[in-house]
């Protein structure tokens, strides 16, 4: 039994969709996994159909006892994959949105609110192994810390063993390895150890298998997954206890380099093929395609010991103390598998076109896992065992993750939670379409097509030279593609469709993918003085600078723009007088809209607890949606156009009904102002909508000494008199 600590913790810090004790999380990432590389993907069919086929097992058991996400994406390459999922913005905002090689000394800012970062200040213990991938140098014998801005334990992550620089990932044997907790007055909270089995060698609470780690020639330094693998096991055995002593929940991401080249260096390695030893067709296979079956069946079992661990923290054989029912496991490769012998003999990206690097399904297409035992079950709206063709990508974890924890979801990001998908409680908000970007190409997939076209050509027309066909394409042509019945990118349906491909275009142009390197959103907090402090004057607003090292990297200054994530903060009052743009704006504060004035925020307007929006009249424009969170307020009337989610409070005028241009989500409550001419009716028309969805707490209001109930239709909000 649990002690009553841990009931009344997990009673008070609660999951905000469902109500129930928040879960731990575990994340398990892996480094150019295709698509197709585990049995719900392809590896099933072909070991039916009597073909090669890669070991999965611990993956595919996940997948039964969880969902399989057919239409989960990372990005291109490995370095904008981390920086999306870090911070939860696509290629078109992410600072790291390419593969820079300076990308190690500034890829995540400062003021970037990272999956660590968020958790940790929620109250988890939180733990990062493996290929990070910023704020070190490249070298091998002597690293150093170039950025104290981008490192993981400057963004919330309390325990790691780590890479900080990609190029040092490029192998598997690195002489030291980075270290946290560290030694007092180690720079960033990180120290350099070596990168040995030492201390997990000869020990019966670690397995032999699969690293082998007591055959007397295990190399030193060490297959580094295989040190990564063994800290992350050791942090979710202790973790998962503390969790059981005190309620604390605990997140943790493994990012395995595996199956990453060079794909030789696990051939130094005792025993590095034995799962394979009764494979006839092993023998048949490439040396390549040997190497990376190898590479991804190791790091499958090492996933295996350490959910098995959360099934046993203790590993005494008695699963009374297991946390697997509360802790959602979470499988995800960053980008699609590389070209060479494993696509070809063993269908790794399952038949997809492209691999890494490029802007088709075969580059950008991973394989996703999500598994939750007392919450995705037999029973449940999202069933295990079975697989989903939602559409979904890595930067929309950040968001699910702080849902799920009860902490507050970054300002702006492009990701979306899905904790109500995973939850089967709440409304799942809708992703209208994913970005991708690469070597002067840009996609945009929204339900069943995918548009592509170069960069730089968002008029029809491209200055770029002719280049050689990629993946048998030619990437100066936009391209139109049927996912739902064209997988594999074969029949391009441009020409068929233009009206279709303008409005896409459109969307893929606003989203900034045209842009140079370096471009990302900025931060920046409202310092005007008083309630006539105009929204859009350069002076009443904080200058963004990034810099490191006396290198500035980017600056913005002057009137807001649509890259601007901003903040009207508590006690803080701003007047729209002229037409006003923003990625997101945050109204902690208060907020006037003036009339025939437009706000226009192209991601979110947020107003939170305490923070009000007063429409005389005015305009609030957005692509995705409005909201007002619990103990926030929007009053007064005018038109609103993009979804609408209300959680706090409307105080609506009986003048004029609130024109929503979009569907509504209601929750919170109604109140009225008083009309400012006198009005004796029965019935009053309040709000006007797309479509209404969901109710007010409250079921009427009062005024003038009367009483009027409050009544839905498919369109409207009225008042009737009782």
């Amino acid at each position: 039994m649990k002690p009553a600590f841990f009931l009344c913790l997990n009673l008070y810090f609660a999951c905000s969709v469902c109500g129930a004790p928040r879960p731990n999380i575990l994340y398990l990432y892996v480094d150019d996994l295709g698509w197709g590389s585990i049995g719900p993907n392809g590896q099933y069919e072909r070991k039916d159909q009597g073909l090669p086929y890669v070991l999965t097992p611990n993956l595919d058991r996940l997948a039964k006892a969880g969902v399989n996400f057919r239409r989960g994406y990372g990005c291109t390459v490995c370095s904008p994959a981390r920086s999306s999922q870090q911070t939860g913005f696509h290629q078109g905002y992410t600072f790291a949105d390419r593969n820079d090689p300076d990308n190690a000394k500034k890829a995540i800012r400062a003021e970037d609110i990272t999956m660590g970062d968020a958790l940790s200040k929620a109250g988890y213990a939180t733990g990062y192994w493996g290929k990070w991938g910023y704020g070190g140098s490249k070298d091998m014998q002597s690293p150093t810390i170039d950025n104290l801005q981008t490192l993981p334990t400057s963004h919330g992550y309390q325990f790691v063993v780590g890479e900080l620089h990609h190029v040092r990932a490029h192998t598997f044997f690195q002489p030291t390895l980075w270290n946290a907790p560290a030694k007092a007055g180690a720079v960033g909270g990180l120290e350099l150890k070596p990168n040995s089995m030492k201390k997990f060698r000869n020990k019966k609470s670690y397995s032999n298998y699969p690293a082998f780690q007591n055959h007397p020639e295990y190399p030193n330094p060490a297959y580094c997954d295989d040190v990564y693998a063994f800290a992350c096991l050791d942090f979710v055995r202790n973790q998962a206890m503390e969790y059981n002593r005190t309620g604390k929940p605990f997140f943790g991401l493994f990012a395995a380099q595996i199956p990453h080249a060079p794909f030789a260096e696990v051939q130094k390695l005792p025993n590095w093929d034995h799962d394979y030893k009764d494979k006839p067709y092993f023998a048949q296979l490439s040396p390549q395609s040997k190497q990376w079956c190898a590479m991804v069946t190791r790091i499958d079992a090492h996933f295996g010991n350490i959910l098995q661990a959360l099934e046993d923290p203790n590993g005494d054989g008695d699963r009374s103390d297991s946390v697997a029912d509360n802790t959602l496991v979470v499988f995800q490769s960053d980008n699609g598998g590389p070209g060479g012998s494993n696509r070809e003999q063993l269908d790794a990206n399952g038949g997809l076109l492209g691999s890494k690097g490029s802007i088709y399904e075969g580059g950008i297409r991973v394989p996703t896992i999500m598994c939750w035992p007392n919450t995705i079950t037999g029973e449940s709206k999202l069933k295990a065992g079975s697989n989903s063709d939602l559409i979904l990508d890595c930067s929309d974890l950040l968001p699910t993750f702080c849902e799920l924890a009860g902490a507050s979801i970054p300002l702006g990001v492009s990701g979306v939670s899905l904790a109500p998908t995973l939850t089967g409680e709440g409304k799942q908000r809708i992703r209208n379409f994913l970005i991708h970007e690469t070597n002067g190409q840009a996609s945009i997939i929204r339900g069943r097509y995918k548009f592509i076209r170069p960069k730089h050509a968002s008029n029809g027309s491209s200055k770029r030279k002719p280049t050689r066909k990629k993946d048998g394409k030619d990437p100066n042509k936009w391209q139109l593609y049927d996912l739902h019945t064209d997988a594999a990118e074969a029949n391009n349906l441009a020409m068929e469709q233009p009206q279709l491909v303008r409005e896409l275009n459109q969307l893929l142009t606003a989203e900034r993918v045209d842009e140079p390197a370096g471009f990302a959103n900025t931060y920046h907090d409202w310092r005007g003085n008083g309630a006539q402090g105009g929204l859009h004057e350069a002076s009443n607003w904080t200058d963004y600078r990034y810099e490191n090292e006396e290198i500035i990297y980017m600056e913005e200054k002057g009137s807001p723009k649509l890259s601007w994530c901003a903040a009207i903060n508590l006690g803080d009052s701003a007047l729209a007088s002229k037409d006003t743009d923003f990625l997101a704006l945050k109204v902690a504060g208060s907020l006037t809209v003036q009339k025939g004035t437009s706000v226009n925020v192209h991601n979110e307007l947020r107003v939170t607890e305490k923070g009000s929006v007063y429409l005389a009249g005015g305009s609030l424009f957005s692509k995705r949606w409005v909201e007002i969170q619990a103990g926030g307020m929007l009053n007064g009337h005018g038109q609103i156009h993009s979804a609408f989610y209300n959680s706090g409070s409307l105080v609506l005028h009986l003048d004029n009904p609130l024109q929503i241009h979009g569907p509504v989500h209601l929750s919170g409550i109604l109140k009225v102002e008083k009309a400012k001419r006198k009005m004796d009716l029965d019935k009053f028309v309040v709000i006007k909508a797309e479509s209404i969805d969901g109710k007010f707490t409250n079921s009427e209001v009062s005024f003038d000494g009367k009483s009027y109930s409050i009544q839905y239709s498919s369109k409207e909000i009225t008042l009737l008199a009782q």
